[in-house]
């Protein structure tokens, strides 16, 4: 067992929240939530524990349990046989400490987990329970918990009209209608045919926070714990292709030989994205030169599985890995030339990789809270120097529009980009 030592912030926090049996570590990221939430539990000293996580989060959730609590039970619900939920009326196992850890898209899959009592429920990136409509937040909502902990990094920037569930789970009873109208600025837009809520701003955000403490959240910035290293972004711009200017303008084009047609905006925007991408051999040469120019190790973000072909393609005898959907391979990076490929929607959260400290944007994700997240992966705790971020962008494309977006903390929305069109075609 390694004994665990806490930081002073993580301590303090514990502190902070000691007499509340509901909180919520709204932590910058990078910042070691999963040390301070796992602390709580153990505070908390329920027999029984589920950990609700990302899929991608499952294996660092036992491992760093396994590692620092080897007198707990540990179980992956999401390997669990249907003999072994058959008897889960059993738990807690002989008066020892039980943990559960299963993943958002299975938890709602486990109805029997419904009839759990005297437990403590932690959510690990509690943000992914914003849509109290979707199964998921239905079900979680629904669980029997004595006591909640919650772990997330997004209200830190923002983003209050998300955390309605979240704060229906500590016990706050206020409706979603009267925490809309005294705390979220916004109006409807009537153009597509239905109603289309649009924040456009806060108010009484004092109020909400001194409301939220008293419901067991704590806040915690990185700049008020820790001198991190500099950061420095550089902008590597292309010149588009003749077919993304053809598609611009005309919404048709061929490229390798396939006939790309928008004719729907969703359509547009992803193909012009895809001409950004995989299919942009500038772009592609850009980074070639990156990946000749150092033998640092590298991590690379990108959102298509043609993108990931394309430049795996370059790599050579390189080591590399991938993190997505279907694969996870961040231990690469133990190598000094390693190359790490990582998509943005399995590998922008959670993952520690501060044993880099260089990372390559080859095209943008649509969401800032994945942005946002993805930089962090690297400028965390354990960082010792510089982080360099690379930003391959097609002058005078789409990127450089859903760059401007992200950089104001807002997603790019089909929205933004029909509105677009629309002003570009009047």
């Amino acid at each position: 067992m390694i004994k665990i030592k806490l930081y002073k912030h993580q301590s303090d926090a514990l502190e902070a929240t000691q007499d509340f049996n509901h909180v919520a570590y709204y932590h910058d990221m990078g910042l070691g939530k999963t040390y301070t939430g796992a602390e709580k539990m153990k505070q908390l000293g329920l027999k029984l524990n589920l950990v609700v996580c990302q899929k991608s989060k499952i294996n660092d959730w036992i491992e760093h349990f396994e590692e620092h609590y080897p007198e707990w039970n540990v179980f992956n619900l999401t390997t669990w046989e249907r003999e072994d939920w058959d008897g889960l009326k059993n738990w807690p196992t002989d008066n020892l400490t039980d943990v559960f850890v299963i993943n958002y898209d299975l938890v709602f899959r486990r109805p029997k987990l419904l009839k759990l009592n005297n437990f403590t429920l932690m959510l690990d990136e509690s943000s992914l329970i914003q849509n109290e409509q979707a199964k998921r937040s239905k079900f979680i909502l629904q669980l029997k918990a004595e006591n909640v902990i919650l772990l997330s990094g997004t209200p830190t920037g923002g983003k209050y009209e998300r955390l309605w569930s979240q704060l229906h789970l500590l016990g706050w009873s206020i409706s979603k209608d009267m925490f809309y109208n005294t705390y979220v600025n916004f109006y409807y837009d009537n153009s597509q045919g239905f109603p289309l809520m649009i924040i456009n701003g806060y108010k009484n955000q004092r109020r909400l926070k001194k409301k939220m403490r008293e419901y067991g959240c704590h806040f915690l910035k990185t700049k008020d714990v820790f001198d991190l290293p500099d950061q420095i972004h550089q902008e590597i711009k292309v010149n588009t292709s003749r077919e993304y200017d053809e598609f611009h303008k005309y919404s048709i084009t061929t490229v390798d030989g396939l006939e790309l047609v928008g004719d729907t905006s969703l359509l547009q925007m992803l193909y012009e994205r895809e001409l950004c991408g995989q299919y942009s051999d500038d772009k592609i040469k850009a980074f070639e030169d990156i990946l000749q120019s150092t033998n640092d190790r590298l991590i690379v973000f990108y959102n298509f599985n043609a993108e990931l072909n394309k430049l795996l393609e370059l790599v050579g005898d390189r080591p590399h890995g991938v993190v997505n959907g279907a694969t996870k391979q961040p231990e690469i990076l133990n190598q000094q030339s390693a190359v790490l490929f990582v998509q943005y929607q399995a590998g922008a959260m959670g993952l520690n990789l501060q044993v880099a400290n260089k990372i390559i944007y080859f095209t943008p994700p649509l969401s800032s809270e994945l942005f946002e997240q993805s930089k962090k992966r690297v400028h965390r705790i354990g960082q010792q120097s510089t982080c360099f971020y690379y930003y391959l962008v097609c002058r005078g494309s789409i990127e450089e529009k859903i760059y401007s977006i992200l950089k104001m903390r807002k997603d790019y929305t089909d929205k933004l980009f029909r509105e677009e069109r629309e002003s570009r075609e009047k």
